[in-house]
C-alpha cells in the first residue's frame, strides 16, 4: 500500500484516524500497531514475518545489551545483533549481486537464486540497528514493552521509505504524546504537501525519465532530449523522496508524533558538501553517528579522515542498491568531497569561485543521478556521453522529441525548478509579517492545499503512472 493511491487515503488512512481518536488513549498504541502490521503485509503478505522478525530479534538484543551494560558481553551481544541484522539484509538485498559478482571473476557458473526483496528493508534494519547501538551506548532508554518496541520499528508512516527515525527522539512520544486540532491540521497540510509533490510532479517528471532512459541508440537521439531526461530524473527522485517525507512528517503529527526533516531544499546548496546536509538527512547522520564518528571522523589526522569518508561512501553506495551503479555512485561523492575540501575548499574563496562551484555541484549532482538511474554502467557512460554530445548529435532542441516533451510536460519542469527552492516558504512567511497576510493564511492557504490536493487526486482517478522509487531500498 502506497500514500498516493485511492486505498490509503480514502479507505486505510480515515479508518485508522477514526479507531484513533476515538478509542481511549491507552489502546492508541495497539491500534497504530496493528494499522501498521496490516499496512506491510497489504503489500507484503509472507515478507511481514521478517519485519516482525527483525522486531523481536532487536527487542531482544536490546534488553540483553541493557542487562550487560559496561561489560564485554554487552559488546558482544551487540556485534552479534549487528552482524544477525546485517546478515538478513545481505541475504535478501546483496546475495544474488554477490553470486554475480562470484560467477563474473571465477567463472563457476553460478545462478542467482532470485530472491525477493521486502520493501523498505533498508530503513527498517537501520532503524531497528540504531535503537539497540544507543542503548549500548545509554543514549536512549531501553523499552521492556515490546508493543512499543515494534511500534517503533513499524510505525506505517516511515516504516517503508523513512525518514529513518532515532528511537531516542521519540521514545517519550511513545509513552505519551498531545494531539491537537492545530497539530493535526498542520500534519494535514504537510500531507497533502508530499501528496501534490508525489503525485503531481514526480510522476508526471517520471515519464520523462523513464522514455528518456529506455532509449538505446544514442547517435540517433539529440542532446536536448538526454539533458532533458536528467533534469526530469533529477527532479522526480527529489519530489518522489521528500514527497514521501513529507506525507510520513505530516501522518506523524496526525496521529501526535514530531518526527524530524528528512529535506531542506538540497538543489540550492552552493557545495557537495551542503548538498548532504540538505539531502535525505536521516541517512546522512545516521551514517555519520555510527560509522564516521565510531571510526574516528576528522580527529586523527587527513589520512585517516580520507579513510573514514571512503568507506561511508562505499557502503551509502551499497545501501541504495545491488549495482555497480550505485557503488560508483557514492565513490564519485566520496571524490567531490575530498577535492572539496582539501583542494578548492569554496568557503575561503572569492565570489567568483564559489559561485562556479555552485554550478559545478548542481552539475555533479544531475550527472550521478544518471549513474543512480542507470541500469549499467555502460549505459551510464552512454547516457552521459549523449549529454556531452560525444556521439556528434545535433542539439535538437526544435527536434520532435524535445518539443513533445516541452509541450506536455514543461509546466511540470517549471513547477518543479520553481519549488526545488524555498519560495513558497518564504511568501509565508513575508504574509506573516502583516494582519492582511496572515487573513489569507488562515482562510485562503487551506483551500488552496485543497485545491492542489483534488488535482493530485484527479491523476489517481485517472489511473496515472505511480511509482516509489525509494521503495526499492
Amino acid at each position: 500500500m502506497v500514500f498516493s493511491s485511492t486505498v490509503f487515503t480514502f479507505l486505510f488512512l480515515p479508518v485508522v484516524l477514526a479507531l484513533y481518536y476515538l478509542a481511549k488513549e491507552r489502546y492508541r498504541n495497539a491500534i497504530l500497531l496493528a494499522a501498521s502490521i496490516f499496512f506491510y503485509a497489504y503489500g507484503e503478505p509472507y515478507f511481514v514475518f521478517i519485519m516482525l522478525a527483525s522486531v523481536l530479534l532487536n527487542y531482544l538484543s536490546a534488553l540483553l545489551v541493557d542487562r550487560y551494560r559496561g561489560s564485554r558481553k554487552a559488546a558482544v551481544l551487540l556485534a552479534a545483533d549487528i552482524a544477525l541484522n546485517l546478515g538478513i539484509l545481505f541475504i535478501f538485498k546483496y546475495l544474488d549481486f554477490s553470486i554475480r559478482v562470484i560467477d563474473s571473476v571465477f567463472k563457476r557458473d553460478l545462478a542467482p537464486i532470485g530472491i525477493a526483496l521486502p520493501i523498505g528493508i533498508s530503513f527498517f534494519t537501520f532503524q531497528a540497528m540504531s535503537y539497540v547501538i544507543d542503548v549500548y551506548r545509554g543514549t536512549a532508554p531501553v523499552q521492556k514493552n515490546p508493543l512499543n518496541v515494534a511500534l517503533y520499528i513499524s510505525f506505517f508512516p516511515q516504516l517503508i521509505a523513512g525518514p529513518i527515525v532515532r528511537y531516542n527522539t521519540i521514545a517519550k512520544q511513545i509513552e505519551e504524546r498531545t494531539c491537537s486540532v492545530e497539530k493535526f491540521g498542520e500534519g494535514a497540510k504537510r500531507f497533502m504537501t508530499g501528496f501534490g509533490k508525489k503525485v503531481i510532479l514526480a510522476n508526471n517528471l517520471a515519464l520523462v525519465a523513464e522514455e528518456a532512459f529506455r532509449q538505446t541508440d544514442f547517435a540517433s537521439g539529440t542532446l536536448a532530449y538526454s539533458w532533458l531526461g536528467a533534469i526530469a530524473f533529477s527532479l522526480q527522485i527529489f519530489y518522489d523522496f521528500s514527497g514521501y517525507s513529507d506525507m510520513a512528517i505530516g501522518l506523524g503529527k496526525m496521529f501526535g508524533f514530531e518526527f524530524l526533516e528528512n529535506f531542506d531544499y538540497p538543489y540550492i546548496s552552493a557545495s557537495v558538501t551542503e548538498f548532504w546536509r540538505r539531502w535525505h538527512m536521516s541517512l546522512g547522520q545516521w551514517f555519520r553517528d555510527y560509522v564516521y564518528i565510531p571510526l574516528g571522523g576528522s580527529r586523527e589526522g587527513t589520512g585517516k579522515t580520507i579513510r573514514n569518508l571512503f568507506v561511508v561512501w562505499l557502503l551509502t553506495g551499497i545501501w541504495h542498491g545491488a549495482n555497480y551503479t550505485f557503488i560508483f555512485w557514492g565513490l564519485s561523492y566520496f571524490v567531490l568531497l575530498i577535492l572539496e575540501k582539501y583542494v578548492i575548499r569554496p568557503g575561503i574563496r572569492s565570489a567568483a569561485v564559489r559561485f562556479v562551484w555552485r554550478v559545478f555541484t548542481l552539475l555533479c549532482v544531475n550527472f550521478l543521478w544518471v549513474l543512480f538511474n542507470a541500469p549499467s554502467m555502460n549505459y551510464a557512460m552512454n547516457y552521459l556521453l549523449s549529454m556531452a554530445g560525444w556521439f556528434r548529435t545535433p542539439a535538437g532542441f526544435a527536434a520532435p522529441s524535445v518539443l513533445r516533451v516541452l509541450r506536455e510536460f514543461g509546466i511540470y519542469y517549471l513547477l518543479g525548478l520553481l519549488f526545488a527552492a524555498p519560495v513558497l516558504r518564504k511568501f509565508e512567511q513575508k504574509l506573516e509579517t502583516s494582519a492582511t497576510g496572515r487573513a489569507v493564511l488562515t482562510y485562503v492557504s487551506p483551500v488552496l492545499y485543497i485545491l492542489m490536493f483534488l488535482w493530485a487526486v484527479s491523476f489517481l482517478i485517472l489511473g496515472a503512472h505511480n511509482p516509489f522509487i525509494y521503495f526499492n531500498f
